[in-house]
């Protein structure tokens, strides 16, 4: 199972404080031992949200809201992308983690759906162009 590792944001990754150098040497560490065990498919830290963008849909109209978002226990600072057998195993290598930030932090993690997750909503058609754009990006 694919799944999502989302390191929850807090006021200092929203005010822009980097991470010290033994922080990102644990985390180095940490992303090497996941590689290595096949786990790890990508992972990346976030910009703060005052750099980003929401686009909120209604019907045909869009609009652009600029960051930054006030709900900081509600945004993302980094993430992964890993391969696991199941859930249990997720949460095992999580709570090897490093912690993500100074002081007080929280890492989620939610699974990926899976095109067997939708059952016979996915016709032929779109399992094959979901399938050839899958190869074109060299992923799952």
């Amino acid at each position: 199972m694919r799944v999502i590792v989302m390191v929850k944001a807090t006021e200092d990754s929203e005010a822009g404080k980097m991470p010290s150098t033994e922080l990102l040497d644990a985390m180095g560490k940490f992303n090497e031992e996941l590689v290595n065990a096949g786990i790890m498919q990508a992972g990346e830290g976030l910009h703060p949200s005052s750099r980003g963008k929401r686009v909120a849909f209604d019907g045909a109209s869009r609009l652009v809201i600029d960051g930054p978002f006030t709900e900081t226990k509600e945004l993302v600072a980094g993430f992964w992308i890993w391969q696991v057998k199941d859930m249990d195993e997720a949460i095992a290598w999580v709570k090897r983690c490093p912690n993500p930030m100074p002081g007080p932090s929280e890492i989620e993690i939610r699974p990926v759906f899976e095109a067997a997750d939708f059952g016979d909503l996915i016709t032929p058609e779109i399992a094959e162009r979901d399938d050839r754009l899958r190869e074109r990006i060299g992923g799952n």
